[in-house]
Parts: C-alpha cells; structure tokens; sequence
C-alpha cells in the first residue's frame, strides 16, 4: 500500500459523489477539481485534467510539490493545481480545496452575486460572507492571485466569477460539507432574489457573535 493511498481513496470517493450529483457540471464530465494537502511533506494529492470522474481510480490522483513538482502519477494534474498550492501557502488552517461547477453558485457567478449572511448556522459553517472572486482564465496565475486577494477574509467558501465555486475545509469531509451547503444557500439565495422582495440578513451583532464563536 502506498503512502498516500489513504488521501487518494478518499479523493476519489467525494469526487464520485460530487459529480453524481451535479457538482461538476456534468456527470460524464471532467470538470471542476479537488485536492488535500499532505502534510507535513509541503505536498498535494490532486485530480488529473481531463480524467471523468465515473472512471477515476485512486491510481490516477496526481501528488504534486508546492513547486508543481511530479512526485507520483502518471496523468497530468488539474489545470487548476497552481491555484490550489496558492490557497495552501496563504490559509494555514485549510487542509482540502474543492473547487465545483454547481449550477446556481454559478448562476450567481455570472450576476456578479456574493452570498450574505442568511442563516446563522451556515454563516457558522461557511463564514460570513461568500465573496465574488474576480475572473480570469482557468489555470491562470492571474485566477490564483484573484483568489488569494480573497483569503484574508477566513471563510471557507468562494464564488468565482463567470466559473463556479470554491469550498475550503480543515479536511476534506469539511470542504464537502462546505462545497453542500454552498449551493444549498445559492439555491436559497437566487430564489429569494427571483421575488424582487427586500433579502433579510443576519444582524450585525449576530454575525459578529457567530465569528468570535467559530474562532
């Protein structure tokens, strides 16, 4: 057994899982990307591109360096990996990123909408806001750079302009609980917006409540 057979595994289960559901665009697509930080070696397990995710195995998870160094695999890794390795350098407390396609996180991502504080137990989970990432092109230092600007914010959760969305996680079971609810509340979010009735937000001192808690 190899010595990250472990994260490989569990990659490869909440991929699955994810793309049955729709969280990638398509089912038989190869869209959208997922990885776990292996620590304390400064690397990554991540998805191979173009790789659909019915036909993904543990052997096909691609392990990365920090420098985007091949250290196992025999695919190419994510077009996204440079992105990832950024979120790892700049939120120590992030150990999973799953980035997805779901379809009204996207919907919001190209009506320039970020998520406010809605319900506080989500607010709890996700952080307090679900910031609009600037776009550029997948793959793209400029995409990377758009999302660290972002990361100050200590939510685990992102909409990427004109693209999808990005779930953070402690670990990878918080990051697909977090990718869960993140389209849970954009669902919940784009059907409020359709009535054209005043959104209620979570108060100031709620929110405020609900940060001192979940540090």
């Amino acid at each position: 057994m190899g010595k990250f057979d472990t994260d490989k595994q569990a990659i490869v289960k909440c991929a699955r899982w994810l793309s049955e559901r729709g969280f990638f665009g398509c089912v038989r697509g190869s869209g959208g990307n997922i990885s776990v930080k292996l620590n304390p070696e400064n690397m990554i397990a991540i998805t191979p591109t173009r790789r659909p995710y019915q036909e993904m195995s543990p052997g096909d998870i691609c392990v990365v360096d920090y420098k985007l160094k091949s250290i196992e695999g025999h695919l190419t890794p994510s077009v996204e990996t440079t992105m990832h390795v950024s979120v790892y350098k700049n939120r120590p407390d992030v150990n999973a990123v799953i980035h997805t396609h779901p379809v009204f996180a996207s919907i919001l991502s190209i009506i320039n909408r970020p998520i406010p504080a809605l319900f506080d137990e989500i607010t709890f989970e996700i952080g307090s806001a679900v910031e609009l990432i600037p776009y550029a092109i997948s793959g793209s230092a400029d995409l990377a750079q758009h999302v660290v600007s972002k990361l100050g914010n200590d939510c685990f959760c992102y909409i990427l302009q004109n693209h999808g969305a990005l779930s953070l996680g402690r670990d990878l079971d918080q990051a697909w609980k977090n990718a869960e609810l993140l389209e849970k509340v954009a669902q919940i979010y784009y059907y409020a917006l359709t009535t054209g009735r005043k959104i209620a937000t979570l108060p100031k001192d709620a929110i405020d409540q609900i940060n001192k808690m979940r540090k």
